[in-house]
């Protein structure tokens, strides 16, 4: 790490170096393209990202739960010099390299579940989820798929239909690809009812309005990201999964943004020793390089005609060597246990702080994935304001947090696993005086 692992500020925030970017930014990048915050970053590392300002911000966000490994590790760093200098281009479909091929074998040996894998590697999340949509319809011959409320799979078409919010990622961008339907998911903090009862209703509404038989794919989140970091009551999950054995429907797993140690297992599937036919990743994998994978059932894969699974950029041999190297920082360092380790400092001291005030709901997570979900002050109402307000606050202070949610009232916590200790818990006290100054 060549960051000083500390949170320094030197100027306001954004500074004025930062502000003169910002302008130029306004000349020449289109304006649907946004930033949560607009500091220009020149280095990172750990758990720290350093500005054009000399200001050294506290990273609760880990580029949105991609750099699980931390910024610039040098696990990640060495093989991807060593892979540009070797060659950075042939596309695999015209000749391949076997870098390629040792990301495809540790997908099989870490994914859920000890039966026989292929993978096909792209390169975003979005290009995953579609990917395993086209797989699965393909594979079983029926044309729809089920999603669930509150998920968020992408911003291409298909996955837009997929997603289940509106704004931003929606509105006005119809229409959108058929064949995509919606059931109800697990929902603790509202729905406050057990899994297994709420998974019941989801079916009966699958069976009622499809028919079991035209379903190709199941595809839901384990714990919902952009939807609000929701995590479905114990039992939710399995029984979702056993329905799809019983009938013939592919349970996908969307891990984009769950897998790779984030919540404290490899995949979030594990906690409930889910085994899903299909598995999207992206995000984590590769160190902060752009892949995504989708690994399946070998039966499954292998139905795929030659050349109908693929891309030019798709398992680029740079992010290859990336995904190598970040898969064995996450082994050795066991960042599964870091990532347990930082709920157990985390979800106590914001669960203490829920006690204090009626303003949150609920704060929720598995290691290293935290929401805090805050409301209008003795109801249930969202309160995407006062949520909106805790972030700018964050922000001024120089720690850095992501909102999320159907209602734009959750924010979100995602530092890298491998933060240093001390410096997460000065990131929570910047957090918890935001949140008694505008929560209350």
């Amino acid at each position: 790490m060549t960051t000083t692992q500390a949170r320094v500020l030197r100027t306001e925030i954004p500074g004025p170096n930062s502000r003169e970017l910002q302008r130029r930014r306004d000349a020449t990048v289109a304006a649907g393209v946004a930033s949560v915050l607009p500091v220009y970053i020149t280095e990172a590392s750990g758990g720290v990202l350093q500005d054009v300002d000399g200001n050294s911000l506290i990273d609760l966000g880990s580029g949105i739960a991609v750099t699980n490994v931390g910024n610039a590790a040098p696990e990640v760093v060495e093989p991807v010099r060593r892979q540009v200098a070797e060659f950075t281009h042939t596309c695999f479909m015209v000749t391949p390299y076997e870098n390629y091929l040792q990301v495809c074998e540790e997908l099989a040996a870490l994914t859920p579940g000890d039966h026989e894998k292929r993978s096909a590697l792209f390169n975003s999340g979005a290009e995953a989820v579609e990917n395993a949509v086209k797989i699965a319809r393909r594979a079983t011959g029926r044309p729809a798929v089920v999603a669930f409320d509150h998920a968020y799979h992408g911003r291409t078409n298909l996955t837009m239909a997929l997603t289940a919010k509106s704004v931003p990622y929606k509105h006005g961008f119809g229409p959108f690809a058929p064949e995509i339907y919606r059931v109800p998911m697990s929902y603790p903090a509202r729905d406050g009812r057990p899994g297994e009862q709420v998974a019941r209703e989801a079916v009966e509404r699958i069976e009622k309005q499809l028919g079991a038989d035209q379903v190709a794919a199941v595809l839901i989140e384990p714990i919902q990201g952009e939807g609000g970091f929701i995590e479905p009551a114990p039992g939710f999950l399995p029984a979702i999964a056993q329905w799809c054995r019983d009938n013939g429907v592919l349970f996908v797993a969307d891990e984009i943004q769950t897998g790779f140690c984030r919540t404290g297992a490899w995949f979030a599937c594990d906690h409930e020793n889910v085994v899903p036919d299909l598995i999207t990743t992206a995000k984590g994998i590769a160190g902060g390089l752009p892949l995504a994978a989708v690994t399946g059932r070998a039966d499954l894969m292998d139905a795929m005609p030659p050349s109908s699974l693929g891309g030019t950029y798709g398992g680029n041999p740079i992010a290859c060597a990336g995904a190598l190297g970040a898969i064995r920082a996450m082994r050795e360092q066991d960042l599964a246990a870091a990532a347990r380790a930082i709920g157990d400092l985390a979800l106590p001291r914001l669960r203490a702080l829920a006690e204090d005030t009626d303003a949150i709901l609920d704060v929720r997570g598995r290691g290293a994935m935290i929401g805090i979900e805050f409301v209008k002050p003795g109801t249930t109402e969202p309160d995407p304001e006062t949520t909106a307000r805790i972030a700018k606050a964050c922000h001024a202070q120089g720690v850095v947090i992501l909102t999320c949610g159907t209602y734009g009232n959750v924010i979100r916590l995602l530092p890298p696993l491998v933060i240093d200790h001390a410096l997460l818990s000065e990131g929570l006290t910047v957090l918890e005086e935001a949140i008694r100054e505008h929560a209350r």
